[in-house]
């Protein structure tokens, strides 16, 4: 018995040994966060949004919508579509923007009508790894009330 749990113990050692370790030129990948919505369901109409560094535009659409590509600046994007016809409509989007230290980010929201939809975008500096909290207020034309969601996205720009 004392020699089984010698073998036991040799064999398990060499197997390990034969792993390696992480610093044996494995890298340590980082679990992906499951992708969060990028729309939401606010009655008659759906609302699109997304965020990405401005440097993932083609030269040509950030030169149209003149726009500055940069991996130290981020796009919020939003559009609203009706759902009785799948229409992009006109609304009142605004955004209130902050970093996870509490630190506000100021987003001016335009609208870009681009033959039959409409797209409201907004720039805003963002630093490497930070994470953004975008609170979005949307209100398209017609109603009279308002309809608020939030989201999150982590930039990297190194």
């Amino acid at each position: 018995m004392k020699y089984f749990a010698a073998l036991v113990t040799v064999v398990v050692s060499s197997l390990i040994m034969a792993c390696g370790s992480p610093s044996d030129s494995a890298k340590v990948v980082p679990l992906a966060e499951p992708a969060e919505s990028s729309f939401a369901d606010i009655g008659e109409y759906i609302v699109h949004y997304s965020a990405q560094s401005t440097d993932q535009l083609t030269p040509t659409v950030a030169h149209d919508y003149g726009i500055v590509r940069s991996k130290q600046r981020a796009m919020l994007n939003v559009s609203v579509v009706r759902k009785a016809d799948d229409q992009s409509v006109n609304a009142n989007v605004t955004v209130a923007t902050r970093n996870l230290t509490g630190q506000l980010k100021q987003v001016s929201m335009r609208m870009i009508a681009d033959r039959d939809a409409v797209y409201y975008i907004g720039e805003l500096p963002v630093a490497n790894a930070e994470t953004l909290i975008f609170d979005i207020s949307v209100k398209p034309e017609g109603l009279e009330k308002s309809s608020e969601l939030r989201f999150k996205r982590q930039f990297f720009s190194n």
